[in-house]
């Protein structure tokens, strides 16, 4: 992983071998980011997503191997309860150009990912709702 920040954007590149969400993490720490806006592309041959069930208030989540590019990654950085809180969706494609997605729980960087965190001053925190179970924004 290698990064560079350029006023209120974060230029990130993730490695072979790396986890995504973790990497997030670690470098939205450093950076102090405590709200920013997220969009990334790349390639991941491990990942797990989900599809929040409402009525069951939980997510299912599938788990996909082999080769896929990641054609969207985009999500938000806020906080819940004052620590660190990512929310990231991702869509890829398979090598008949099929693609899936969802809510991402995991992902593995085959190739590359490239990424661009927009950090926005200020912050928001969440909140579970009780109706969905959604941790929602709150401000």
């Amino acid at each position: 992983m290698d990064y560079r920040r350029f006023d209120d954007t974060i230029v990130l590149r993730i490695d072979r071998g790396e986890e995504i969400i973790e990497t997030v993490k670690k470098v939205a720490k450093q950076e102090h980011v405590r709200l920013a806006g997220i969009e990334a592309l790349g390639a991941t041959d491990d990942f797990t997503v989900g599809v929040y069930d409402v009525a069951a208030k939980h997510y299912d989540q599938k788990r996909f191997t082999g080769p896929h590019e990641i054609v969207s990654l985009t999500g938000t950085i806020t906080e819940k309860d004052g620590a660190f809180y990512q929310h990231l969706h991702m869509s890829a494609g398979n090598a008949d150009c099929a693609v899936v997605g969802g809510h991402l729980n995991r992902a593995v960087v085959s190739a590359t990912c490239e990424m661009v965190i927009r950090v926005i001053g200020g912050a928001v925190d969440r909140s579970p709702d009780p109706e969905t179970g959604i941790n929602l924004i709150r401000f």
